[in-house]
Formats: structure tokens, C-alpha cells, sequence
């Protein structure tokens, strides 16, 4: 049972592996929302997320013969990297099964701290049941991610910072994979202020705590499809669920793509990396319904690999209408090229890749195709180029941006 009593303990055990995560005003998302925004950065542990509360209080409430057994769980990568670094600091053995689909940087790092990583599955669950099997061939003690009362004690104890440093919060954002993290929060909150409520933010493509509540039930979804790989999981928790019907008062699904922009908007105006999964509650932002409230949301990581962060900063520019592919036709003879450029550059595009194609006409003097990539300030400039390419003659099309 979740208590006041064992989240100050926790509060007070967890501060040994913890850095403080002092909250940070944004002046940015305050003024895009119409409230007193500010962002809990726990994408700045030493292990790149919150998880670390969660298992080093989980298993510093083993028995010293549990540890002694070794420790086993199933991970996207946050909570794997939490239990290997606890398990180091307690001097114990760790096993770790991830997905296959987990991000390079989360493997490496769990290994990093002297865990063995088992790789298995394409989701969440599918390597929890491989995680569970090897518990039982070997003796394992396993260490939940977020079906524990004791895990979600720990996570809790975020909410404990939050209120001390913020104690007039009127409302908290937090992200929903598996749920324990939410569980953490809200029943804190809710034991120490009623009045502030607590929101849920599941992508859209993995919400299963969403679809359990709306059912009144645990409910299993068939397949997940999200970039925040963090809270791709198909099934809540059995044992937190109770928790989170009572003390969660909303929940609010985001789309992929707008995870991409926020992942933008936090590198641009915050210089901060933060994992798809912490981006849950910075595109929430957006969704509220009301104004002048403060508002915390928490970023609950920052692990990320550069090849999916460099995918996702090209999106990100895409969908702002930074970076977009025009297409003109043009006669193939001298000064065509240099006269679309002159206009591109009196209108102030930066011209970031020409494709030249020859054969779209059988004559080519009548027509050659210059599909152009250009870098703008956003969606007015880019209307300005385009406008600009018109009243030279051209007929600019859009194609997809081709990077």
C-alpha cells in the first residue's frame, strides 16, 4: 500500500543516487499557453530518468537474501539502466531483457553499469514474459518496472520535490507508460493536497491506461505504435490500476507528431534533450483548457540516440516549414538556374540541395525539372518564396522535403 509514511522514506533513501532537479520557469511555453509553466528536468539524473527512484528504493526494501539471488527485469531502456546502476550500488548481479526495438544508446548504457542485457521481443511486454521465464529458471528476484506499489513509491517521490519547491502547483503532467510513475505521483498529491490535480499523457499510438479506464478495467491493447518507445506498452499495471482510477483526474493522448515539435521547441528554447516519452507532457501543453494555472510538467527523460535525435530534428524543421522541396519547370539553356536562384535569394532562402532532372520532358529545351530544398524562418517565409517564384513565371510545386 502506497503511504505518507513510506514516501518520505523513500524520499529520504533516494536522495543518495539522485541529483535535485530543481523545477524551471519557461518563459516559452508560458507565453505559447497562457500559463505559468514550469518543467521538472528529470531527464537530468546521472542516468538520463526518473527510474532510478523507483528501483533503488525497490530494492533497498529486499531482504539481503532477495539481492543476493540477482536481480532481473524487462526494460525499453530507462528503467534498465535505473535497476543496473541501483544493482551496482548495492553490489549485486543484474539481468536486463529489452526489446530488440530499444535505442542503442539504452543497451550500451545498461551495460555500462556492469548489467547483463538479454534483447527480446519488439515491445515492452513481449520481453517482461521472457524476463518473468528466466526469474523462474534461475531464481532471478524480479524488479518490476512499474506493477509495484514499492517502485511507484519511489517514482513518487518527484512529486514530494515538487511541492516543496512549488506548493501552490494547481496542476502536474505527467507521462503514462505502464502507469507507475502516474501511480507515484498522483497518490502523493493527492495525500498531501486534493486540490491539485494530476494529468496523464499517453501517446496516442500506446494508450492503454486511457482505453483501461474508459473500460473500467486492466485492458491489453492489440498492438502499439508510437516514436516515445518509452511508453510503448500494451498493458497497465494490474496492482497500480486501483491507484490511478482514483487519484488520476485526467488523461490526454498526443500524437507522434507533436512529439516531433516539442522536441524542437525543448532544443531551441531550452537547450535540453529530452527522450520522446519526457515530450508527453510538453505537447500536453498545448491540449489544456484553461489558463493562468501553474502548471508543472515533467520531462521523465532524455535518453536518446543521435541517429533517432537527428531524424527527429529533421521532422521537427519539416512540419515548422523550416526546411520544405519546391519543384519548378524550366527551359535547359544558360541563366535559367542562375535567375531562380537570384529570386530564392532576394526573398532570403537559403538553398540547402538542387536536384536537376533532365528527362521529364522529350524535349528539353522545352522543359527541365529543378526540384529545390530550402531552409526558411517558417510557414510566412516560405509563402513568401513561393509567391516570389509566381510572379516570376514559375509554377512552384510542393514535394515531400527531401533531405
Amino acid at each position: 500500500m502506497l503511504t505518507l509514511e513510506k514516501f518520505e522514506e523513500a524520499s529520504e533513501i533516494v536522495k543518495k543516487v539522485t541529483q535535485e532537479t530543481k523545477l524551471i520557469y519557461s518563459d516559452y511555453f508560458s507565453s505559447h499557453t497562457g500559463n505559468k509553466v514550469y518543467l521538472k528536468p528529470e531527464n537530468m539524473q546521472v542516468t538520463g530518468a526518473y527510474k532510478i527512484r523507483g528501483a533503488y528504493y525497490k530494492i533497498s526494501t529486499l531482504t539481503p537474501g532477495e539481492r543476493e539471488k540477482g536481480l532481473i527485469t524487462a526494460s525499453a531502456g530507462n528503467h534498465a539502466q535505473g535497476v543496473a546502476y541501483a544493482a551496482k550500488a548495492f553490489g549485486v548481479k543484474a539481468v536486463i531483457v529489452m526489446p530488440t526495438t530499444t535505442p542503442l544508446i539504452k543497451v550500451e548504457r545498461t551495460k555500462s553499469y556492469g548489467a547483463q542485457v538479454i534483447l527480446h521481443g519488439d515491445v515492452y511486454d513481449e520481453a517482461c514474459a521472457h524476463a518473468y521465464k528466466l526469474a523462474e529458471e534461475h531464481g532471478y528476484t524480479f524488479i518490476h518496472p512499474f506493477d509495484d506499489p514499492a517502485v511507484a513509491t519511489g517514482q513518487g517521490t518527484i512529486a514530494m520535490e515538487i511541492l516543496k519547491e512549488l506548493p501552490l502547483v494547481d496542476y502536474i503532467l505527467v507521462p503514462i507508460g505502464g502507469g507507475g510513475l502516474a501511480t507515484g505521483v498522483s497518490t502523493l498529491v493527492k495525500l498531501l493536497n486534493p486540490n491539485i490535480k494530476v494529468i496523464g499523457v499517453e501517446p496516442a499510438g500506446a494508450n492503454c491506461m486511457q482505453a483501461s479506464l474508459l473500460n473500467g478495467e486492466v485492458m491489453t491493447l492489440p498492438s502499439v505504435n508510437t516514436i516515445a518507445d518509452g511508453t510503448a506498452v500494451k498493458r497497465p499495471g494490474d496492482h497500480i490500476f486501483p491507484y490511478i482510477q482514483k487519484n488520476v483526474d485526467e488523461i490526454i493522448t498526443v500524437e507522434d507528431d507533436e512529439l516531433v515539435v516539442a522536441f524542437l521547441d525543448m532544443v531551441e528554447n531550452h537547450k535540453m534533450i529530452v527522450e520522446n516519452s519526457g515530450l508527453l507532457t510538453v505537447a500536453a501543453l498545448k491540449h489544456l483548457k484553461f489558463q493562468d494555472k501553474k502548471v508543472v510538467s515533467i520531462l521523465s527523460g532524455g535518453n536518446m540516440d543521435v541517429i533517432t535525435m537527428a531524424s527527429v530534428v529533421q521532422h521537427g524543421l519539416i512540419a515548422r516549414d523550416r526546411i520544405f522541396t519546391v519543384s519548378v519547370l524550366l527551359p535547359d539553356k544558360p541563366g535559367e538556374l542562375v535567375r531562380v536562384a537570384s529570386v530564392i535569394a532576394r526573398e532570403q532562402g537559403n538553398v540547402i540541395k538542387l536536384d536537376h532532372n533532365q528527362f521529364v520532358s522529350t524535349t528539353r529545351t522545352a522543359a527541365v525539372e529543378l526540384k529545390i530544398t530550402l531552409e526558411a524562418f517558417g510557414t510566412e517565409h516560405k509563402q513568401q518564396i513561393i509567391e516570389a517564384l509566381k510572379k516570376e513565371g514559375y509554377q512552384p510545386r510542393l514535394e515531400m522535403a527531401n533531405l
